[in-house]
């Protein structure tokens, strides 16, 4: 599968002064829950979340989105999801802040077992980090082509990054617009922006901010 057109937009550049370490990576995160947790409710638990992940010394909040209520996927598979997206500064590699999101997921209560896509009292979700393609083209090439049917029932071992499903997911793509519009997938060669714009019909559909 070939890639898209080269990207040309990055993050902009205000995201990387203010203080940032000039060192750090700018991941993007993408957060949900539609059961309560060892925290309490779905909103409280992103919050709480997102509060423990800034206290790692190597991670750094810079921009948070709104916190989104959407339906469940697939349809009918639980109650309605508190979803958000946000981008932290980053001195870890990848590998090593999907482990530290998945401490967190953990010290609320998740277990990372089962069915995929059930009902969760926490998801996190590392969707990309800076231009990084992981663990190489032809392998996030391949698990962003995945029939949905299988995507249902399999998993990758590694980390894979772009995340193979951002560019499909409403539920993503909303709040990361309002935090990182001008991110370009580099191997579609698209922004977020661009990626919502190109969403089928429907694809928000039940989708809206959680407070207004």
């Amino acid at each position: 599968m070939r890639a898209g057109r080269p990207c040309k937009t990055r993050f902009p550049r205000c995201w990387v002064l203010g203080g940032l370490n000039q060192n750090a990576n700018l991941a993007l995160l993408a957060l949900g829950a539609n059961l309560p947790s060892s925290a309490g409710p779905p909103e409280l638990t992103l919050r709480k979340a997102l509060a423990e992940l800034g206290k790692h010394d190597a991670i750094q909040a810079v921009a948070i989105s709104r916190f989104w209520r959407t339906p469940a996927f697939p349809a009918g598979s639980g109650p309605d999801y508190v979803n958000a997206a946000a981008v932290f500064a980053c001195q870890l590699e990848p590998e090593a802040l999907l482990a530290q999101m998945h401490r967190v997921e953990a010290a609320f209560g998740r277990r990372r077992a089962g069915l995929r896509w059930q009902a969760r009292g926490l998801d996190l979700d590392l969707l990309a980090f800076g231009d990084r393609v992981l663990p190489d083209a032809a392998t996030q090439d391949g698990w962003r082509a995945l029939p949905l049917e299988q995507q249902a029932q399999t998993a990758p071992e590694g980390l894979v990054l772009p995340h193979p499903r951002l560019q499909e997911r409403g539920f993503v793509l909303a709040p990361l617009a309002e935090i990182a519009p001008g991110w370009c997938h580099p191997r579609l060669g698209r922004t977020v922006a661009e990626l919502l714009a190109a969403l089928p019909q429907g694809a928000l559909d039940g989708m809206k901010p959680a407070h207004t």
